[in-house]
């Protein structure tokens, strides 16, 4: 029973405009919460394939250090690798409002932290493959990242959307047939008064 709240014409007025504001604002979250849910699903994808490249490109990566190691020594190979890389480049891009971040290599980073003193191919061979390993990390990091704001945001919507669907709208619509009913029995008792009022003059 709708409580509290004054049977006009302007509140009716009023009320169907935000019961319209209210459907068109479920619509669209909807909307959003379907096309966040389908980038989701598709990171989701993504990362599950990523997380098997991973493990076949470390393998490959152990076998060609394994190789390096036999023919030049483990010591050889610490001495000429330097640790610093700063190859990776982060950025954002964004999906129905939500950021989420995406990383790529630097545009020619990608350069031995060694000398070509004493090392050879099985080296160079060992070093692309534990690269490809980095950035498929970084890229899988960032997949997980994204995958879970994706998730708060989902949540949120669908909060909103329920609190839209199930309170605000019925509530919109039971104030306006509550509004409606009342205007149309006056309108009746209107009617029926001037009726009787012209059938008075009349007699």
């Amino acid at each position: 029973m709708a409580t509290n709240i004054i049977p006009t014409k302007g509140n009716l007025i009023s009320l169907k405009r935000s019961l319209a504001r209210a459907k068109l604002g479920f619509e669209l979250l909807d909307r959003k919460r379907n096309v966040l849910m389908r980038e989701m699903m598709k990171l989701i994808d993504e990362s599950a394939q990523l997380q098997q490249d991973i493990g076949d490109t470390f393998s490959s990566a152990y076998r060609a250090l394994q190789s390096a190691n036999v023919t030049l020594g483990i010591e050889q190979i610490m001495i000429g690798v330097e640790p610093e890389e700063d190859g990776l480049s982060i950025s954002s891009r964004s999906v129905m409002g939500v950021e989420l971040p995406t990383t790529a290599q630097k545009e020619h980073s990608l350069k031995p932290l060694y000398s070509f003193g004493n090392t050879n191919s099985q080296l160079d061979r060992a070093y692309l493959s534990f690269n490809k390993v980095k950035l498929m990390a970084a890229r899988l990091a960032s997949i997980d990242n994204s995958v879970y704001r994706l998730a708060v945001a989902i949540k949120k919507t669908q909060r909103l959307a329920n609190m839209l669907e199930n309170i605000n709208i019925p509530k919109f619509e039971e104030n306006i047939r509550f509004i409606s009913g009342v205007l149309e029995e006056r309108e009746r008792e209107e009617f029926t008064r001037l009726k009787v009022i012209k059938k008075t003059k009349k007699s």
